[in-house]
């Protein structure tokens, strides 16, 4: 029977990690992911997990510990947000090419400058070509499952590569949801043992992690990190497949909300879906053929997929909660309209809205108005801009 609960998405991912009860956690406080490692240090004060945790003096240390950990063979976690991911920045990089599987709770916060505590996504979306999977969660619920996982994904001999699991700061990092929780021993069957073939403290078989790597290699260790983004995607699949028949809730690369009949859909990640659901809902009394489409892997990015899914819509806003500043548009637009020229798929008209930057507060109003402009779109065939702002004073 699953555990029924009430937390918030923080304490959700505190206990997901507690039930994981992986060898090394190393994290730095930081708003608003603090409450993470809070949670979690009380487990080990009160004997709960044998986890060794340290308290590191900087999130940099804190990514150094957890690569030393996982070079050494065991299973280290850490959380952060925002200027913490950034001041990781250098480390991210070496635990990826190193293909050490650390599993990060990352809580979405703006990046500075100027100084702001809360939610975009422009922290993991400035990592997003550093080599970590990454994983989106829209509520607190999701935020859970993806933590369970994640050391699946990124353990799994095809892909052994970090893994990022992030929701929004504040709007579900600290607002209390109820919540279904999977039994213990339940967990630890599913999540298991992380045996490496190569660690630094076999003395049977002794490596080097970490070392110089010129032009006589570098390249060729690039390609297989790149493989093991690409064989990541299946992994991930078959992880959520397992999981499903284990809890019954079913995550895909993204999930499509009552889109068999749409005509127009919005495409968004994390909380602001929830919102967007609402909206649909209520566009599908009046009649109207909206949906939604959530992407919850951003790293790989599920080229044949969501072009598969796309290309059946007349128009589509891709909404992103950060901004490139590349004058062309966000980075899940410039992914998605990539992905579609790719594959050949020209149908579709594609614009760009640019919200939510620094918490601004993200409407049902201001959904309607994507939608709307969707529906004009539909109907004329035409497009006036293609990179817009929403909820902005210009």
């Amino acid at each position: 029977m699953a555990i029924r609960e009430r937390m918030s998405g923080n304490e959700a991912m505190a206990v997901a990690m507690k039930q994981i009860n992986p060898d090394v956690v190393a994290a730095f406080p930081i708003t608003p992911s603090t409450e993470v490692p809070q949670y979690f240090s009380t487990f080990v004060a009160d004997g709960v997990v044998d986890t060794e945790f340290v308290a590191v003096e900087s999130e940099h240390s804190a990514m150094s510990a957890c690569v030393g950990a996982q070079a050494a063979g065991g299973r280290a976690m850490t959380a952060t947000s925002a200027n913490g991911l950034a001041l990781m920045w250098e480390v991210l990089y070496i635990a990826a090419c190193s293909r050490l599987p650390v599993v990060m709770a990352c809580v979405n916060r703006t990046l500075s400058g100027p100084l702001n505590i809360h939610n975009d996504h422009s922290d993991s979306m400035g990592a997003r070509d550093s080599g970590w999977i990454q994983i989106y969660s829209e509520n607190n619920q999701e935020a859970y499952d993806n933590m369970l996982m994640a050391n699946r994904i990124g353990e799994h001999p095809d892909v052994m590569l970090p893994v990022m699991v992030c929701q929004d700061g504040f709007i579900t990092s600290h607002a209390i949801e109820n919540i279904e929780l999977v039994e213990d021993e339940k967990v630890k069957e599913f999540v298991g043992d992380y045996n490496p073939d190569h660690y630094l403290l076999n003395k049977e078989n002794p490596i080097a992690v970490g070392p110089l790597d010129h032009f006589t290699h570098c390249f060729e260790h690039k390609r297989q990190q790149a493989q093991a983004m690409m064989n990541a995607k299946k992994v991930i699949l078959e992880v959520s497949e397992e999981f499903a028949k284990m809890t019954g809730r079913k995550y895909g690369l993204f999930e499509e909300y009552k889109t068999d009949d749409a005509e127009v859909v919005i495409v968004v990640l994390n909380s602001t879906a929830g919102t967007a659901k609402y909206v649909v809902d209520q566009y599908r009394a009046q009649g109207k053929k909206v949906g939604l489409i959530k992407p919850r892997v951003f790293r790989p990015f599920p080229v044949d997929e969501i072009v598969a899914a796309l290309s059946k819509f007349k128009a589509i806003a891709v909404m992103d909660k950060a901004d490139s500043f590349n004058a062309a548009g966000g980075p899940l637009f410039t992914e998605i309209t990539s992905a579609m020229y790719a594959k050949g798929v020209f149908g579709p008209k594609v614009i760009n809205y640019i919200f939510g930057l620094g918490g601004r507060d993200v409407k049902s109003t201001d959904i309607e108005v994507v939608y709307n402009k969707l529906i004009e779109i539909a109907s004329t065939g035409k497009v006036d801009t293609v990179y817009n702002y929403l909820g902005v004073r210009e």
